[in-house]
């Protein structure tokens, strides 16, 4: 998907980015303790990745750079924009019959999502949608990995909310 920019950085270079800062943002995720600046660069840091992978990457690596910015909006209890970009998500598995895995994880974003709205039912409706799309996936390790991230969607609400 060329856009205008897609000529700035030779196709190596926008790889390395797309993946240094997927990295860097699931680092910043992972930390238990983030300052507001790290907040703020972990959702820069996660748009721009799924940027660089616009001019060089497959509609996977798209798909799940809209996860992973939709995942930093549900950990800092953003829930419109974390919706948003989880609902890409399915849309992109979708349009370009990506995996179940990549389904079951469509609906763990939008699950997340639910929660940080407090709407319990979506939560729930889309965890189970999550689990059904699990049992389709045929590398068992895979299966769990998801299962295991369906299972640490709660009803709790985040620490803050920023919306």
């Amino acid at each position: 998907m060329p856009t205008t920019n897609d000529a700035i950085l030779p196709e190596d270079m926008h790889r390395f980015c797309a993946v240094e800062l997927f990295h860097r943002t699931w680092a910043l995720l992972e930390s238990t303790q983030r300052t507001p600046d790290e907040e703020a660069a972990m959702i820069d840091m996660a748009h721009a990745s799924r940027w660089h992978w616009s001019v060089v990457g497959a509609p996977v690596n798209l798909a799940r750079g809209s996860w992973q910015i939709a995942r930093v909006y549900a950990v800092l209890g953003r829930g419109e924009a974390a919706r948003i970009h989880a609902q890409c998500y399915l849309v992109e598995c979708e349009e370009n019959d990506l995996s179940e895995f990549d389904r079951a994880f469509a609906h763990e974003a939008i699950a997340r999502a639910c929660s940080c709205q407090g709407d319990a039912e979506g939560l729930a409706t889309h965890v189970q949608y999550g689990l059904a799309a699990a049992e389709h996936v045929t590398d068992e390790s895979e299966r769990e990995w998801v299962r295991r991230n369906l299972a640490t969607v709660t009803t709790q609400p985040p620490l803050h909310d920023t919306q």
